[in-house]
């Protein structure tokens, strides 16, 4: 995706209009900008002020941890705009174990704070706000699904709910940082790492057991993988569900659920 709602360098605040604007290709629900490589800009609607402001929160309880700052908040003309500090290094597509580990100590940590934390954003990976979302694309294919899942979510404390390699950056290989909170909401660790799992753990269309093995062994979470299977189903049936509601491509996620 692209930038949706463009912006040019005078409507942004003073501090800020020495920098170039850069486009980007990273925002799916948003337009994100780079401002030459000091800051990030996101452009968000004003209904989604009270998110942004959850990030922020979020964002300073867990500061110790590789994340941007959310610098500032500005609200202009019909938009809102967020000043973040950029993360250097590059998002990866094919994760490697190494990866794979890294990402699961970063978990580990965030929800050490996490599980302590409350956010007021809905709890939009929960089982009944996901089956809100089926019934509404009239989809009996994915209703059926659904229906098949044998998985109880918790309420475990905040997850980021989104993390796919492109919501992190690697340095060198390093973990620089994850980043994209803006809908992190009160959920289920084990689903925040089923989510992880249909990013980081499937080699095309199949599952990878090793990096599952290593995702789960790292993190130290105590699931067979039978059990584990269920929650990656559903994580996959999440997004496959919001995404066809938003007319985006949900196809590969789709023929990753039929494998399994």
């Amino acid at each position: 995706m692209g930038i949706k709602q463009t912006i040019t360098k005078d409507k942004l605040p003073l501090k800020y209009q020495a920098y170039n604007l850069i486009e980007t290709t990273d925002g799916i629900s948003h337009s994100v900008y780079l401002l030459d490589d000091k800051y990030v800009l996101k452009i968000v609607e004003k209904n989604e002020l009270s998110s942004l402001l959850n990030e922020q929160i979020l964002l300073k309880e867990i500061e110790k941890l590789s994340v941007p700052k959310l610098l500032n908040i500005v609200q202009n003309e019909d938009t809102v705009l967020a000043f973040y500090s950029q993360i250097k290094g590059t998002s990866i597509n094919k994760p490697t174990l190494s990866h794979i580990e890294q990402i699961a100590l970063f978990l580990k940590s965030f929800h050490h704070i996490s599980k302590n934390l409350k956010s007021s954003n809905d709890k939009i990976y929960d089982k009944e706000y996901l089956k809100g979302l089926v019934i509404k694309t009239n989809n009996p294919t994915l209703l059926n699904y659904f229906n098949d899942i044998q998985c109880e979510l918790k309420n475990d404390g905040i997850i980021h709910g989104d993390l796919f390699y492109d919501n992190a950056k690697f340095n060198n290989n390093i973990l620089s940082g994850v980043f994209d909170f803006i809908e992190a909401c009160e959920g289920d660790f084990t689903f925040e790492l089923a989510v992880v799992a249909i990013s980081w753990c499937f080699d095309k269309d199949s599952i990878d057991i090793r990096k599952i093995n290593t995702l789960l062994d790292t993190y130290e979470l105590n699931i067979s993988y039978k059990e584990f299977l269920e929650y990656i189903k559903y994580a996959l049936l999440y997004y496959i569900t919001t995404r066809y509601l938003s007319n985006r491509d949900y196809k590969e996620l789709l023929i990753k659920l039929e494998s399994l």
